[in-house]
């Protein structure tokens, strides 16, 4: 689909400075979907505003439709604008930036902070395992910062961390950090931390997903129906996660709690100490960061 001709983008919220005055996506999955929509309901960014690329046209199509805005499989658009978020997969990043556009190509029209063209575009990169140095090296000319999502901000219950390349001002990082905490929680992280963080906010949510699964499968075999296993599952690691936040106990402390004399619980902490969940779970955590690294 070709680019739609929308004019000057469109600000929310009557010129408000903060506003995006041009947002670039590249690569506009689920993750990026997460992080704009929210902006787009809550009025902060006009849907007018937006310039997406994805790879297919049955993609830029469905998402156009969906969502109301200009989806194209051509980037050009996308790399014109003064902030760009890049979404793609890792393995794309080479082909993707050699089809950015020139850094000096800046658009005539104010960015997120009301920038002239005369200031460097912004690159938001949710790239997971990909370093500063390399996004500054192969987007000459941009001020980037590397953010690690991770999926629920899909429901704004996510976490974010965050690191700085050069050139980020304070008036910038105050922005980004706005952006990302529409979504769940902001972390500002050495960029070596980043590794560690993705391994347990990024990959942790399938870990715990896990658990979950083989939980309800229990109670199916215990005697419960299918569904209403999945429900109690559910809930009991939403309220778990809930009482350990609310109430700021170690993990260590909740399990004393429910752990009676010989009673249900210490039963089956045994059987998970036999089996080594413990181990695996931290052994999942490490392989997690040692792949981040290794993407970089």
């Amino acid at each position: 689909m070709p680019w739609a001709d929308a004019g000057a983008p469109t600000l929310a919220g009557d010129g408000d400075a903060s506003a995006p005055g041009s947002f670039g996506i590249v690569g506009f999955g689920r993750m990026a979907q997460a992080l704009l929509l929210p902006l787009i309901s809550d009025g902060v960014i006009a849907p007018a505003a937006v310039r997406a690329a994805v790879a297919s046209e049955a993609s830029a199509r469905q998402l156009a439709e969906a969502h109301g805005l200009v989806v194209s499989t051509n980037p050009v658009a996308a790399w014109g604008c003064s902030t760009v978020l890049l979404a793609v997969k890792p393995q794309q990043l080479e082909a993707v930036a050699a089809a950015a556009r020139p850094p000096g190509d800046l658009p005539e029209h104010p960015g997120p902070l009301g920038e002239t063209p005369l200031e460097r575009p912004l690159l938001l990169s949710v790239l997971a395992g990909v370093r500063l140095e390399r996004l500054e090296a192969l987007f000459p000319g941009w001020v980037c910062v590397r953010a690690v999502p991770n999926t629920p901000c899909l429901v704004r219950s996510g976490l974010t961390g965050l690191a700085w390349g050069q050139g980020v001002d304070p008036r910038r990082r105050e922005w980004v950090r706005g952006l990302f905490a529409r979504v769940g929680e902001v972390m500002e992280l050495p960029e070596g931390q980043l590794d560690a963080f993705l391994a347990l906010t990024s990959s942790g949510p399938a870990f715990v997903a896990l658990v979950a699964e083989a939980l309800a499968d229990g109670a199916v075999a215990a005697g419960l129906p299918r569904l209403q296993a999945q429900h109690l599952a559910h809930r009991t690691l939403a309220g778990t996660a809930a009482l350990l936040h609310e109430r700021e106990l170690h993990p260590g402390q909740l399990k004393d709690m429910v752990s009676s004399p010989g009673g249900t619980t210490i039963a089956g902490l045994r059987e998970l100490e036999r089996a080594g969940l413990r181990s695996a779970l931290i052994e999942a955590v490490l392989a997690a960061a040692a792949r981040s690294r290794e993407l970089a």
